[in-house]
């Protein structure tokens, strides 16, 4: 079942987002449709915000007003994230979820892809993907948080940088 669940955004009244996430959880609990509703997430980011008393970190709501549910769209969960206190719909046309491509739910930072680096500082990479297809370069900085790698590339006897993703590299295997 749980190939088939996708995340798909829910509209709440301003300020209701924490409570509707809570309520939707609790429901499908209380009904045993945990397999159906898997997961609820606010998407949150951290700002600094300047005041009197000096640089404060404080979290906000990237999207007021919207709850992200990963779930299997069938009539039961479909009708229980609808009926809870505070919810006024799925974001869609007429009445029907849409749900989140892949590219949307990375962007929104809601999933990670993780990968095994198999290669380290120094190491050398054939890039797999992108305009530099085909190139080897030198790793010389790996941030897999980031999902980010930057090589030293040879082009035009010049030694240029190119920042490329993890899965757009892969180690050269030596014979």
């Amino acid at each position: 079942m749980s190939e088939n669940a996708m995340w798909y955004v829910v509209h709440t009244y301003s300020g209701y987002e924490n409570s509707v996430a809570a309520a939707i959880m609790k429901a499908a609990e209380n009904r045993r449709m945990q397999d159906l509703i898997q997961e609820v997430n606010i998407p949150m980011e951290t700002i600094v915000e300047h005041t009197d008393q000096g640089d404060k970190a404080v979290e906000r709501k990237v999207f007021p007003g919207y709850v992200l549910v990963k779930m299997v769209l069938t009539d039961e969960s479909w009708h229980l994230v609808r009926n809870c206190r505070g919810c006024t719909g799925f974001v869609g046309t007429g009445g029907k979820a849409i749900p989140l491509t892949e590219q949307e739910v990375l962007d929104l930072g809601v999933e990670r892809r993780e990968y095994t680096v198999g290669f380290d500082l120094g190491d050398t990479v054939r890039i797999i993907d992108g305009p530099f297809e085909g190139f080897l370069g030198t790793v010389d900085e790996l941030d897999p948080a980031r999902d980010s790698v930057r090589l030293i590339v040879s082009m035009f006897n010049r030694e240029t940088p190119v920042d490329l993703e993890l899965d757009q590299v892969e180690p050269v295997k030596e014979d």
